[in-house]
């Protein structure tokens, strides 16, 4: 069973976000991308119409594009949320809604608290990184659906396999603003995270 599925304080750690995306009024509309097999897991959760459906991709690129083509063309945003980050807040929603309306792009973030090395080929220390410049990229990262399908069609078009939404509209050479979060917007990942 997928990570965001398994129980977490009574429910599918998937449905703990959706809840939240579903109290907010500066949603208009949820799409989610999951197996059909899953789609009753959020149904029931949710209003009868409240979400609409999209199939996953084969990787995340093909999931989040998956989902843009079934979002509304009048969307002013698209908000990216992997389901496996049950303890976003509001606030930290609004704040990434808000400087993506502003600069076209934000990722919610934090900065990283640990020294990070880069590594050489043969596993020596290439060089220490600037921990003051590094963060930890989370979810909801929102896009303007232009540029989104911008970076799409350049990411085709140029082969190139990106790992987050942010990276799409990285490639245009276009700014992401990078919003403060908090560092309980954990992604579950590993047992340990359910603790």
């Amino acid at each position: 069973m997928p990570k965001q599925y398994l129980p977490l304080r009574g429910k599918p750690i998937a449905l703990h976000s959706l809840e939240l995306f579903l109290e907010m009024p500066e949603v208009g509309e949820i799409v989610v991308v999951c197996d059909p097999s899953y789609r009753d897991v959020f149904e029931g959760a949710a209003p009868a119409g409240a979400l609409k459906f999209a199939l996953p991709g084969a990787e995340r690129q093909d999931s989040v594009l998956s989902g843009l083509s079934a979002s509304s063309p009048e969307a002013a945003l698209v908000a990216i949320h992997d389901s496996a980050r049950p303890l976003v807040t509001r606030e930290e929603v609004v704040a990434c809604l808000q400087d993506a309306l502003e600069h076209g792009a934000a990722v919610l973030g934090v900065q990283v608290k640990p020294t990070i090395k880069e590594a050489d080929a043969d596993g020596f220390v290439a060089q220490t990184l600037q921990r003051a410049r590094l963060w930890e990229v989370q979810t909801p990262q929102v896009v303007r659906p232009a540029l989104l399908r911008a970076g799409f069609e350049l990411v085709a078009r140029e082969g190139l396999e990106v790992t987050d939404d942010a990276s799409i509209v990285e490639a245009l050479g276009e700014p992401v603003r990078l919003t403060p979060g908090r560092y309980t917007n954990i992604k579950v990942t590993t047992p340990d995270d359910m603790s």
